[in-house]
């Protein structure tokens, strides 16, 4: 057997296999479409009652749109008292500016501020986390990042959720809020028509167990039953190896019918690359199996590549021509579901290969960059002693 013939036989089982992946994403893709609209159509859960809840939120920085961020909290449409917490490391945080005008905006509200320095570990979320709860005054906490925005009536929806039988942590989906300009509107639309039908698909066929660190509601008495929150400072994925904490504690994670919103900032391609790679290399990490089965939520590249590899075929092009279609579809069920509104819609075929190229350098290293300090991430998700410092980031 000749090398030209060996060449055209790996040729044609590649564009085969890329094929057969490209026509299974166009199965899950039409399956995400269908499943959009009745999980976002379920009931929330109703308040028997209205606890006092301490939100309490980690600061770094002065973020982009962080005021409107934190305000959306403080006009909760919630009967029962609220104390939120806003937690820095340094004294010299720019957030805490911030702090003062909503201070100064809510007096009514309760505010409580602490300056911690000291960590438990790598991952300094936690640490901040950690040094706050002493000063939690309720025993519902919701923990929530400092770029989330949400609606008047999410205080009310997790803690209906919260309240149902069994639940011992409520954890919800998010859209994409996207900074100004064009890479943001890239990561927003990574965000809302990858991960989100990702997430959705995964929640209605029993496969996925997440929990997401954007917003986390839980008890202290929860808390104390997993161990309290220490014990993963060292974790990449903290708010997964809490959820599956809870899990194991025989409480389960429920997620509501609604979305809440997640600041896109990354203003070059080279942060958004960043980003992302942590954001993968993090579900890597928490689920290795499930991560390699993502291959099927990019049924265009693979249709792309099975063009390359056939060298043309044109049932290869055709094949690139049903995945844009079903991918379109995707797009405007995920949107009618969560009333979102698309932006940059004809720039579906970039963001969906440059979603790819990610994927793909995700099983090729095991480091993060994270707040500008990279870091190895071991087989079990705990993050290793630092590497070195990126001094172009904060």
């Amino acid at each position: 057997m000749d090398q030209l013939h060996v060449v055209h036989l790996f040729l044609a089982f590649a564009a085969a296999l890329c094929a057969l992946c490209s026509g299974l994403g166009i199965v899950y893709t039409l399956l995400a479409s269908l499943l959009m609209r009745p999980f976002f159509s379920r009931p929330k859960a109703v308040p028997v009652c209205f606890p006092p809840v301490t939100v309490v939120k980690p600061l770094h920085g002065d973020e982009w749109q962080l005021m409107e961020n934190l305000t959306s909290f403080m006009e909760q449409d919630y009967p029962g008292p609220v104390q939120y917490i806003f937690g820095v490391h340094d004294q010299s945080d720019n957030a805490l500016k911030a702090v003062d005008i909503l201070r100064a905006h809510f007096p009514q509200r309760s505010v409580t501020v602490v300056v911690d320095g000291r960590v438990y570990g790598p991952n300094r979320k936690i640490a901040n986390l950690a040094n706050m709860l002493d000063r939690a005054e309720h025993d519902v906490l919701c923990f929530s990042d400092s770029d989330v925005r949400v609606g008047p009536s999410f205080l009310r929806d997790i803690v209906g959720a919260l309240q149902q039988p069994g639940v011992g942590l409520v954890t919800t989906v998010y859209r994409g809020l996207c900074a100004p300009g064009f890479w943001p509107r890239v990561s927003s639309a990574m965000t809302n028509y990858h991960f989100l039908p990702g997430v959705v698909t995964g929640l209605s066929i029993g496969r996925a167990r997440p929990c997401f660190g954007q917003t986390i509601a839980t008890t202290r008495t929860t808390l104390i039953r997993i161990g309290g929150l220490v014990q993963f400072g060292h974790h990449l994925a903290e708010d997964y190896a809490i959820g599956e904490a809870v899990r194991r504690s025989g409480l389960s994670v429920a997620i509501p019918p609604f979305t809440v919103h997640h600041a896109c900032v990354e203003i070059t391609v080279s942060q958004l690359i960043a980003h992302e790679l942590r954001w993968c290399r993090t579900i890597r990490a928490a689920d290795r199996m499930g991560h390699l089965g993502a291959v099927l939520m990019h049924p265009f590249p693979l249709a792309l590549l099975a063009a390359l590899f056939s060298l043309g075929n044109p049932l290869a092009w055709g094949l690139i021509m049903l995945t844009l279609i079903c991918r379109a579809i995707l797009v405007l069920q995920t949107d009618r579901a969560t009333g979102g509104s698309r932006s940059g819609f004809f720039w579906l075929p970039l963001w969906d290969i440059l979603q790819f190229g990610i994927y793909v350098t995700s099983f090729l290293s095991s480091c993060v960059l994270w707040r500008g300090e990279r870091f190895d991430v071991d087989e079990d998700g705990l993050l290793s002693a630092r590497i070195q410092r990126d001094p172009s980031l904060k």
